[in-house]
C-alpha cells in the first residue's frame, strides 16, 4: 500500500514576494529617508540613482510615480523650507512607518510575546490574565468574572432544563500584577559618531525608533524618554528620531546623566533604568558659572571623576545604567569599566550590528525582575 503522508524536504527556486511597484519602493525609501535625517529631496535623489543602478522601475510605473503615490497616500506633504523655497516633507504617517520598519528589522527576529508581558510572582487583582481560575470570593470585582466558566458551572451544578445561576457557581480569573518600567534612553551626538567614516548615528536612531515602537505598542504602561548629549543635553520627543542629526559637539556625559536622573525622578514606577549609547570619551563638562570645561586628549581626571560620581548617584537613586560601548579602545573600556562598577550596572562592548538586539534582550530582562 503507497503511503500518501510522505515526510521530506522540497527545494525551488527563490520566488521573491509578490509587492507592488508602490510597496517595493517604499521599503527603500522609508531606509533611504532615515539616512538622510527625514531630507526628502536628498532621499529621492538616492533613491534616483539606485533606480539608474538597478533598474528598480520601468516605464510603467516611474520614481516620480511613485512621488504621485506618496502624496495621494498621505506620506508627504507641501512645505516651506528654511530658505523660504517650496519643497516637500514627510508626514507623521511617514515617521510611524519608519519606527515600524525600524522595529520590525531590529527586533522581527526574536521571539514574539503577548500584549503585557512583564509579570511578577504576584498574583491577585492585576491585569495579566493568566488562564487558570479558581472560586469567587467576597470581595472580586464583578468584571473578573469568567462568564463562561460560570454558567458552565451552573449547568453542571444546576441542570439545563432548571437552569440557575448562584453565587457558589461564580469563578473568578487568576490575574497578575505587571511590573512597569521608566526608561530612559542616552544617544551620544557628539561629532564623533560619524567619524572614521563609519555612520554610527543612523543606527543608533533606529534603536531608539525600534524601542519607542515596542513600548508604545506592546508595553504602553511603560514609559520611554529619548534624550541626546553633546556639549550639553535635552529631550526630544519621538516623533523627532528620524530628523536626528550628529553636531559639531564634544562629549558631556555628565549633563546627560544629570537630566536622565532628572526625568526618572518624577517617574512614580518602581522600576527605572538608563541605556545610554556612545561611542566616544567623556571630553565636556559645563561649570557653575555656565562655562564649559573642555579637553579631547585621552580622559581627563576632572572630567571622569563627575561621571563616577553621576553613576554613585544614580545607584542611590536605585537606577541601574547599562552602557553600549561601540567603540573597543583599551582605555575607554577601562574608563566604563569603573563608570559601570560605580554604578552596580551593566556595559556591553559591540559594534554597531547586534546593538538592537542586545538592547531589546536587556530590556526584556530588567523587566521581567524588579529593581531593588
Amino acid at each position: 500500500m503507497e503511503n500518501d503522508n510522505k515526510k521530506g524536504f522540497y527545494f525551488k527556486q527563490y520566488e521573491a514576494p509578490n509587492q507592488s511597484p508602490f510597496d517595493k519602493l517604499f521599503g527603500i525609501f522609508k531606509e533611504l529617508i532615515t539616512h538622510t535625517s527625514g531630507d526628502f529631496d536628498e532621499a529621492i535623489d538616492w533613491l534616483r540613482e539606485l533606480d539608474k543602478e538597478y533598474k528598480l522601475t520601468d516605464e510603467h510605473y516611474t520614481i516620480d510615480d511613485f512621488i504621485e503615490d506618496l502624496k495621494k497616500k498621505g506620506y508627504i506633504r507641501d512645505e516651506v523650507k528654511e530658505d523660504g523655497t517650496a519643497g516637500l516633507g514627510i508626514t507623521a504617517k511617514t515617521e510611524r512607518a519608519i519606527r515600524q520598519q525600524a522595529l520590525d528589522q531590529i527586533f522581527g527576529n526574536l521571539k514574539r510575546s503577548g500584549s503585557g508581558n512583564h509579570k511578577t510572582k504576584h498574583s491577585g487583582n492585576g491585569d495579566e490574565h493568566t488562564g487558570e481560575f479558581r472560586e469567587f470570593n467576597f470581595g472580586d470585582g464583578l468584571e473578573r468574572i469568567s462568564l463562561t466558566e460560570s454558567l458552565r458551572n451552573a449547568q453542571i451544578n444546576n441542570g439545563v432544563d432548571d437552569f440557575m445561576l448562584t453565587e457558589n457557581d461564580l469563578v473568578v480569573e487568576e490575574t497578575q500584577y505587571k511590573s512597569q518600567m521608566s526608561t530612559v534612553l542616552m544617544i551620544d551626538i557628539s561629532h564623533s559618531m560619524i567619524l572614521y567614516g563609519e555612520d554610527r548615528i543612523t543606527p543608533a536612531k533606529k534603536v531608539a525608533m525600534a524601542l519607542a515602537e515596542l513600548i508604545t505598542t506592546r508595553y504602553p504602561k511603560d514609559t520611554l524618554d529619548i534624550l541626546v548629549f553633546g556639549n550639553d543635553a535635552w529631550t526630544i520627543a519621538i516623533k523627532d528620531l528620524p530628523y536626528l542629526k550628529v553636531g559639531p559637539f564634544h562629549t558631556n556625559t555628565v549633563a546627560g546623566l544629570q537630566l536622565a536622573m532628572d526625568l526618572l525622578r518624577r517617574k512614580r514606577n518602581t522600576n527605572k533604568q538608563i541605556f545610554m549609547i556612545t561611542d566616544g570619551k567623556p571630553s565636556c563638562v559645563r561649570e557653575r558659572d555656565g562655562s564649559y570645561y573642555m579637553n579631547s586628549n585621552g580622559l581627563d581626571e576632572y572630567i571622569v571623576d563627575k561621571c563616577y560620581s553621576q553613576a554613585q548617584q544614580a545607584r542611590k537613586l536605585h537606577i541601574p545604567i547599562t552602557t553600549f560601548m561601540i567603540a573597543n579602545d583599551p582605555y575607554l573600556q577601562k574608563f566604563v569599566n569603573k563608570f559601570t562598577e560605580a554604578n552596580q550596572g551593566k556595559a556591553f562592548y559591540t559594534g554597531l550590528k547586534g546593538l538592537g538586539e542586545m538592547i531589546f534582550e536587556d530590556y526584556e530582562t530588567n523587566r521581567k525582575k524588579r529593581v531593588k
